[in-house]
């Protein structure tokens, strides 16, 4: 459709009420959304202020930003990129590493994987937070919402650092119980999952410093529940695991320590999304011939606001309907990024 079903547009304080809605629905482990209501509403607010600042490089800004259905004006989802990650709080992983072991008395030879604590991250950009409601999970609109954060950094690439992590979800129950913390997070924090991601999402990480592993464990000790999740995501991830391979993300053996859950990276200017974003000039228009799959965004990071629609992109010219612009709050001739889905 050339009218625009859905915007992406910057999360700010006047959201609170309909995030603590989502946060109900997402459930246990979107550590994102678990925040008491002071801790959302911050974290709001430094959204809206990073939106509106004039950074030459990466900082401290943390984009959050709101999927919202264009008719009904319900927030339908969300997602977020946080231009630097490591220094407040650090951002700790195990890095799963294999180890050889032999005998030639004995005449054995066999692998051993091992889990070690490390901090290798600091100064990477991450993306993450992708939820999306249930009743709004419609082909496409949980893939735009992910590209909407690859199209911020095309927007302003200085803004963002040169590689780019994403954690997933880990294997974590509806009751919210997680195989692997159960395993090994629960013996060094003596508390429960709920918990630690609590303090994790609230705090400035201390207590993992504190209390993480201090040496190296054998995966092999571990139960074969704990075994089996490392490296893997929840089902509801499974979907944004697939987007971020198509983007060009991979996964390097590290996992989150307290879920086992994958981290996925890549370098900034590899990610599809961004390298295949490119200038151009809207112009309004009612009727198209051959329209393509699209995403339009704003050029810049203040003001920000990107939404799938079919446009005739020709060129430098980009071609897209009166509602498309209204939905971007850009005008006729006025300059805007876009990306065309040449495989449909």
């Amino acid at each position: 459709m050339t009218t625009p079903a859905y915007v992406i547009r910057p999360a700010g304080p006047a959201d609170i009420e309909s995030f603590k809605q989502l946060r109900e629905i997402a459930g246990a482990g979107f550590t994102s959304l678990m925040l008491d209501d002071a801790a959302m509403a911050a974290k709001l607010a430094l959204s809206e202020a990073s939106f509106a600042s004039a950074a030459a490089t990466p900082g401290t800004e943390r984009y959050f930003m709101a999927l919202e259905h264009v008719e009904s004006g319900v927030l339908a989802g969300c997602c977020g990129v946080k231009a630097t990650i490591g220094a407040t709080p650090p951002f700790f992983n195990f890095r799963v590493i294999r180890e050889a072991q032999s005998s030639r008395v004995v005449e054995r030879r066999f692998d051993m994987d091992i889990l070690i604590g490390v901090n290798d991250f600091t100064g990477c950009t991450e993306v993450g937070s992708l939820f999306v409601r249930p009743e709004h999970r419609a082909a496409g609109v949980g893939r735009a919402l992910a590209q909407s954060r690859y199209m911020l950094m095309a927007a302003q690439r200085e803004r963002f650092h040169d590689q780019v992590v994403s954690e997933l979800r880990g294997v974590v129950s509806a009751d919210g119980v997680s195989p692997f913390w159960e395993a090994v997070g629960r013996h060094f924090f003596k508390m429960d999952f709920s918990e630690a991601d609590k303090l994790s999402a609230t705090t400035d990480n201390q207590f993992i410093l504190d209390l993480m592993p201090q040496h190296p464990i054998y995966v092999n000790l571990l139960p074969e529940s704990a075994r089996a999740v490392i490296g893997q995501c929840h089902k509801d991830g499974e979907g944004a695991r697939r987007l971020l391979e198509w983007e060009g993300f991979s996964f390097g053996s590290v996992v989150d320590i307290f879920d086992g859950g994958p981290l996925m990276t890549a370098p900034r200017d590899h990610i599809r999304t961004v390298r295949e974003a490119k200038r151009v000039r809207l112009a309004a228009h009612a009727d198209f011939a051959s329209p393509r799959r699209a995403l339009i965004a704003a050029p810049a990071i203040k003001g920000f606001r990107c939404t799938p629609v079919r446009a005739e992109i020709a060129g430098e010219i980009a071609r897209v309907s009166p509602a498309a612009l209204k939905a971007l709050r850009l005008e006729d001739g006025q300059d805007a990024l876009a990306w065309v889905d040449n495989e449909g």
